[in-house]
């Protein structure tokens, strides 16, 4: 019954802009912290932003920060990632995460099928 959907990807040139959702459903989503992560091939997957649930405490990882903006909208059960001055090294499949932990367990943690950015000239 869970269920991450992300939506938004394409293909930009260096520079551009794009806006990424991941719509969830099926569990408690203002519980969860709401996390975009993404892998190029032959990449470890990497955090990318996180914004957690109580508080919407934003983090950031050091090469997207100033660029991008994770947000998120409890009413509509969805995630946002604005991503702008786009450059090569953007290009990846992006995973939106849902992660709920109520210590010292982690009680949900849930990932969607990905949407790929590319970034190209």
């Amino acid at each position: 019954q869970v269920q991450l959907v992300e939506s938004g990807g394409g293909l930009v040139q260096p520079g551009g802009s794009l806006r990424l959702s991941c719509a969830a459903s099926g569990f408690t989503f203002s519980l969860y912290d709401m996390s975009w992560y993404r892998q190029a091939p032959g990449n470890e997957r990497e955090l990318v932003a996180r914004i957690t649930g109580p508080g919407g405490i934003t983090k950031y990882a050091d090469s997207v920060k100033d660029r991008f903006t994770i947000s998120r909208d409890n009413a509509k059960n969805t995630v946002y990632l604005q991503m702008n001055n786009l450059k090569p090294e953007d290009t990846a499949l992006y995973y939106c995460n849902a992660k709920r932990t109520v210590l010292p367990h982690i009680t949900g943690d849930y990932w969607g099928q990905g949407t790929q950015v590319t970034v190209s000239s």
